[in-house]
């Protein structure tokens, strides 16, 4: 992991704690992500994966440490101004609006913008998720759990964003929807922009990120080459059963 922000660093975290009511989630993360890279952020339940992303996103806020996008400090920023500064974040779970039609869900994820270009970047969301291309006026409530997630992924693209986060995209899918999220992820990110992939299912994240990071109990506990980060005894015994 870099020691200090460089030009080219898109996002760095320095020193971040935060949690809720109840008491304290991460303590003092450190962590950096480059433009166009994709990084896995990993480790089991109850981790802290999910609470990380929520400051990130401004959902949470940091109680201390600094959050810097593109050398910038946004630190406990609003959501909507991360969004605007390039930040993009699929929630755990979807979340869309069930009760709206696919291509609502979509657009949504471009309200902030004002440019021209929205129509052709659902164009670009569809070629991606061919398998929305007929279900664009269906409530997205009744849709299966893939398409919801294609949904979910193709609203954060619609933001432009630097960086998208995708917080447990594998959760409850089959293996075959799992693997064509994870083309899609790569596609995007071979594009230039970076990703944050959060997971649950280890060896889907590692096998996709070219960097990763462990969560254990709201800590960075192991940090590296996605490849490296694999072969680590602990993590195989761990997270591998291996």
């Amino acid at each position: 992991m870099p020691n200090a922000s460089s030009p080219e660093t898109l996002l760095e975290v320095r020193g971040l704690t935060a949690g809720f009511d109840a008491g304290p989630v991460l303590f003092g993360i450190d962590l950096d992500i480059e433009p166009s890279e994709l990084i896995a952020l990993v480790g089991a339940n109850g981790a802290g994966k999910s609470t990380l992303l929520g400051v990130l996103s401004g959902l949470v806020r940091a109680t201390s440490g600094t959050i810097s996008l593109g050398g910038e400090d946004v630190t406990n920023a609003r959501p909507e101004a991360l969004v605007r500064k390039g930040v993009a974040h699929v929630p755990q779970g979807r979340r869309l609006f069930g009760t709206m039609s696919v291509k609502k869900n979509l657009l949504l994820g471009a309200y902030l913008r004002r440019d021209q270009e929205v129509p052709d970047d659902l164009a670009r969301v569809l070629d991606r998720f061919p398998a929305l291309k007929d279900k664009l006026s269906r409530d997205a409530g009744t849709l299966s759990g893939g398409e919801q997630q294609m949904v979910a992924i193709g609203r954060g693209m619609m933001a432009r964003p630097k960086l998208l986060m995708v917080d447990e995209l594998s959760l409850g899918l089959a293996p075959k929807v799992v693997d064509r999220l994870i083309d899609v992820v790569r596609e995007i990110n071979r594009e230039g922009m970076a990703l944050l992939l959060v997971e649950q299912d280890v060896l889907v994240a590692l096998d996709a990120a070219s960097r990763a990071y462990v969560l254990e109990n709201g800590r960075v506990v192991l940090t590296g080459a996605a490849a490296k980060v694999k072969d680590d005894p602990g993590v195989r015994r761990a997270y591998l059963g291996l």
